[in-house]
């Protein structure tokens, strides 16, 4: 029979004692260790909460002025309008604009005023003579249809009042026993107290305000910056990032214009026009976001959100003439990619024709030359 050293004997029950107590210890550690955990939180420091406060009030104050501040600050300033008439008569109107609403542009004719105002150089026109006009695009601006509109309101009253004053002093004269000279009563105040308002390009039925594409601006920036992080967090390798922009692009520019046009008919003209406006803006802002990804890490995706969605959308002028805006704030918002697209698919939908520059010397929104 084999027999047992009595030194291994006490050896056994010492190792294993020592074994289950660094099991315990360990078991207490983890146990000790998750309990430790909940109490980091609950101890932040007061400077942290403070300063955290202060960061968070400050993001949203940011927010707000990047949202509200071209509303509060824009005004009725530059419009560029065509005016058909005499010198003298356009001389009047411009005196009566004394809050420089209006930038005037002499125009030879209806004709011409109409084809300037469907190629987008002028925002409107207004018609004087025998039979005065006001002519307006509700679709390159509401709110430029509705400053003109106040102007042929204001206009046939003006008219009104100065033919009721005439027919007073012819009144008065003939109870003198003086017969009036007929030059005294102007054509255009004895023969036309009424005034015409003609939308020249008007809106469609299905979007007659045109809130819907003021409003489509923010989501066309907002998908564009989703798929650019997207992107940026998801896939690596230079190549499979363009493939997913060019890919995200086409699909996205589909499905907008299919839900935009097909569904809510906001848009109008050609489909596939649409869409690849739509694909291009998306593609442009989603490139952009990659690209500040790969430069300067998770930061340019935060870079990349900023310039869309709080600076690009609140210049894109999608709701308001860029006149409007004070200084060159709405040039600069045609030259990011919420402006630039929003432009684009509104001249798709409404003014498909070629603008003419080399005839009339115009920038690309409204700053009408006359030829000499």
């Amino acid at each position: 029979m084999t027999q047992l050293d009595p030194a291994s004997e006490h050896a056994a029950p010492a190792s294993t004692a020592t074994a289950e107590h660094a099991t315990e210890s360990t078991a207490r550690e983890e146990n000790s260790g998750h309990q430790k955990t909940p109490l980091v939180g609950k101890h932040t420091s007061w400077v942290h909460v403070a300063r955290t406060a202060l960061i968070a009030a400050a993001v949203v104050c940011i927010v707000l002025l990047a949202f509200a501040w071209p509303s509060v600050t824009s005004k009725v300033q530059h419009l560029p309008v065509g005016a058909v008439g005499s010198a003298e008569q356009i001389a009047q109107i411009e005196a009566l604009d004394t809050n420089d609403a209006l930038e005037l542009h002499t125009v030879a004719s209806r004709e011409e005023a109409v084809s300037l105002i469907q190629e987008r150089d002028l925002y409107g026109a207004i018609i004087l003579g025998d039979s005065p006009e006001v002519l307006t695009a509700s679709a390159s601006a509401p709110a430029a249809a509705a400053t003109l509109t106040q102007i042929g309101t204001g206009l046939r009253l003006s008219l009104q009042g100065a033919a009721l004053a005439q027919m007073e002093a012819a009144l008065k004269a003939s109870a003198a026993g003086s017969v009036p000279e007929t030059g005294s009563i102007p054509s255009d105040v004895a023969r036309a107290t009424n005034v015409t308002i003609t939308d020249v390009v008007p809106l469609a039925e299905t979007d007659s305000r045109g809130a819907g594409l003021a409003v489509s601006g923010l989501p066309l920036a907002m998908g564009g910056m989703e798929g650019g992080a997207m992107i940026s967090l998801f896939v690596s390798g230079t190549w499979r990032r363009l493939a997913a922009i060019a890919g995200y692009g086409i699909l996205a520019g589909l499905g907008i214009a299919g839900i935009l046009q097909g569904w809510f008919h906001i848009l109008q003209g050609d489909f596939i026009a649409n869409a690849a406006a739509i694909t291009f803006g998306t593609v442009a802002t989603a490139a952009t976001i990659v690209g500040l990804n790969s430069l300067i890490g998770r930061l340019g995706i935060l870079v990349g959100a900023i310039i869309t969605i709080f600076v690009g959308n609140p210049l894109s002028s999608l709701q308001q003439p860029l006149e409007f805006l004070p200084g060159l704030w709405g040039s600069v918002g045609q030259y990011l990619v919420p402006g630039a697209t929003g432009t684009l698919v509104r001249d798709l939908s409404y003014f498909p024709r070629p603008i003419r520059r080399s005839r009339c010397g115009c920038s690309p929104r409204g700053r009408y030359s006359a030829p000499s």
